[in-house]
């Protein structure tokens, strides 16, 4: 049968994001993922990537997430330039600097008495991923494995999400050197659950604005 609707295909160019689009989603996406992040903090729960090497160092040393974190993400900002490009080193570089900043944003404003480990590892998580994939959707990243994940993901095909799933298990079994086992089961968990959001969500072909 003959199609006489509206044409199924997508023209690439009339899909993307315009700037201020970009804009607002990269501020979305950091403050989502840095307040997911002020969540597992709060709670003493860890995640994978370098936020959860991050944090876990942070634990270990008494030493500033949003330092830690900054730091440990230079090198895999030059691997970016390598196989991503400068555009997409650029928005990625921005975005590191977001969040750290926005994590300062959090710490003094929004000062948490006490929290649920369970909902602290959940919901920080959920955060972290949701806002991971707004940032993904923009055409950057949070730097660390999320570079490895993406360029694998356009080598292979392999996605992204499952790709930060193994090394995320990785960084939250060294957790068992500083923090009790309990808060690295929830931890664990947590990681499988922002890994599926990204899995479930951040497809090659399924999103069209970027």
């Amino acid at each position: 049968m003959t199609e006489t609707g509206p044409s199924l295909v997508f023209d690439k160019k009339a899909t993307e994001h315009s700037v201020a689009e970009d804009v607002l989603g990269m501020l979305t996406g950091t403050f989502a993922a840095s307040f997911g992040l002020y969540l597992l903090n709060a709670s003493e729960a860890v995640t994978g990537g370098t936020a959860g090497l991050s944090l876990l160092l942070g634990f270990a040393t008494g030493w500033p997430f949003w330092a830690l974190f900054a730091v440990i993400n230079v090198p895999f900002a030059v691997l970016a330039v390598y196989k991503r490009g400068w555009e997409f080193t650029i928005r990625t570089i921005i975005a590191i600097g977001l969040v750290s900043g926005f994590s300062v944003v959090h710490e003094n404003l929004f000062q948490i008495a006490s929290l649920n480990p369970v909902y602290g590892a959940l919901a920080g998580n959920l955060m972290a991923g949701i806002g991971l994939l707004i940032v993904f959707r923009h055409g950057g990243s949070l730097g660390g494995f999320n570079v490895i994940a993406l360029i694998v993901q356009d080598a292979t095909g392999f996605r992204a999400g499952w790709t930060l799933m193994i090394f995320d298990l990785a960084v939250v079994l060294a957790a068992l050197l500083v923090v009790p086992l309990p808060n690295v089961l929830l931890s664990a968990l947590g990681a499988v659950l922002l890994n599926l959001v990204l899995a479930l969500n951040h497809r090659p072909g399924r999103y069209i604005g970027r």
